[in-house]
């Protein structure tokens, strides 16, 4: 039985353009399968001048499908072997 993974873990990406990259979960969404790491997979996004925000060219994380990560506990250990 494979451990949900949950806002806060600590993951490595284990597949695609971002392969063995680490860094924490912020938001995770069961619906779509899919979670946001601290760091990776970065994109550019143009935002709108609004009163909370100066806009212009923001970098963003963009999120990942949740079969690309792994907990980086488990990680460790699959390497080690």
């Amino acid at each position: 039985m494979a451990k949900r993974i949950k806002k806060g873990d600590e993951v490595v990406v284990i597949a695609g353009e971002h392969k063995g990259s680490k860094g924490k979960i912020l938001q995770v969404n069961p619906a779509k399968d899919r979670v946001l790491v601290e760091g990776v997979n970065m994109r550019k996004r143009h935002e709108k001048k609004t009163q909370d925000s100066e806009g212009g060219i923001v970098e963003r994380e963009a999120s990942l499908h949740s079969s690309n990560v792994m907990l980086q506990t488990k990680w460790e250990e699959r390497s080690k072997n």
